[in-house]
């Protein structure tokens, strides 16, 4: 969808034909009433490689396109955790060895935790600020920039926040990318996420 504008609202009762899943959610179904994609994914999925961990995770659900050049991508997400680390966001993906994530992480016992995680050379890292564990829903955005990225979070869809700048080592700035929904419940299951919007357009913001 290169210079093509997707602009999913959930108003039709299946999703826009660009869009695929890989790792489809355990339960998923679009509300077209509602205007949301209600996602709920099994237990046990995630997205992280290797580092401080050790462990190695690449099966968490996610809804993507492919596009390439600059674009900007934007989420409204609401969610239910039911147990630590339940999450739902945005993604850019490479390979297994290469992507970006960003979401709200549930903390049951303390403050939630907003952030970035990159990966690259198949090693995590994890940018996190505090988040509050009454609030349930956020609006997330990804900027491509070459190969760059730069990742914003809001309150209201208006007014954004930076809350990470990475590079994607495999990314030449030019290349398709895949980009997208993703949500995970790396313990248990329980989690129900919903997405309301998807907006990924061609450019940069001005």
């Amino acid at each position: 969808m290169t210079g093509q504008l997707l602009e999913e609202v959930f108003t039709n009762p299946g999703i826009d034909p660009r869009l695929t899943w890989r790792n489809p959610p355990a339960r998923w179904a679009v509300e077209p009433e509602r205007g949301v994609l209600v996602v709920e994914p099994a237990a046990k999925t995630d997205y992280w490689q290797r580092t401080h961990y050790g462990f190695r995770n690449d099966n968490g659900p996610f809804l993507f396109t492919r596009a390439g050049g600059d674009f900007v991508m934007t989420c409204h997400v609401r969610f239910r955790p039911a147990h630590q680390y339940d999450q739902a966001g945005l993604m850019v993906r490479i390979a297994e060895s290469c992507w970006l994530k960003t979401s709200v992480e549930f903390e049951p016992d303390g403050p939630s935790r907003l952030g970035a995680v990159v990966t690259n050379a198949g090693y995590s890292d994890w940018s996190t600020q505090p988040f509050p564990s009454d609030r349930r829903e956020i609006w997330l955005r990804v900027r491509r920039e070459g190969p760059d990225y730069l990742v914003d979070s809001s309150d209201d869809g208006a007014a954004w926040t930076q809350i990470r700048m990475a590079h994607l080592h495999e990314d030449d700035g030019a290349r398709e990318v895949e980009c997208g929904l993703y949500a995970c419940s790396p313990l248990g299951e329980g989690f129900v996420a919903e997405f309301d919007r998807l907006r990924i357009a061609p450019g940069r913001v001005g």
